[in-house]
């Protein structure tokens, strides 16, 4: 059920890792952290409160397994670029359902096409 949601609402995204591989387009779901979602986060304070800007909740498909890649990896959507700030597998019983992540979003000239 999780699969099939992904697929039919999720974005194309890409994988890329610093050695210039990138993973084909596949589908997944991004949306930015609602105020409830940004308990996960520390946040970065400021004299009228804390800022939570340019933060996303990622849902994937198992297959595009994203929770071991090495450092300095991020996601293409489109024209956006995104780090991996954490990522953990979600399981039911011994089956791995989907993944989910916490994902900062990066400005285009903090990243290198390779």
């Amino acid at each position: 059920m999780v699969i099939s949601l992904i697929k039919k609402y999720g974005r194309e995204i890409s994988v890329h890792t610093p050695d210039g591989w990138n993973s084909k387009n596949y589908k997944a779901l991004i949306q930015p952290l609602r105020y409830k979602n940004k308990m996960y986060l520390e946040g970065v304070h400021t004299p009228i409160g804390v800022s939570h800007d340019g933060y996303y909740l990622y849902i994937g498909v198992p297959e595009n397994d994203i929770t071991k890649l090495p450092e300095n990896s991020y996601l293409r959507c489109s024209d956006e670029y995104y780090k991996i700030d954490t990522a953990e597998k979600v399981f039911v019983a011994d089956k791995n359902l989907y993944i989910w992540a916490i994902l900062r979003s990066l400005e285009g000239d903090c990243v290198e096409e390779n």
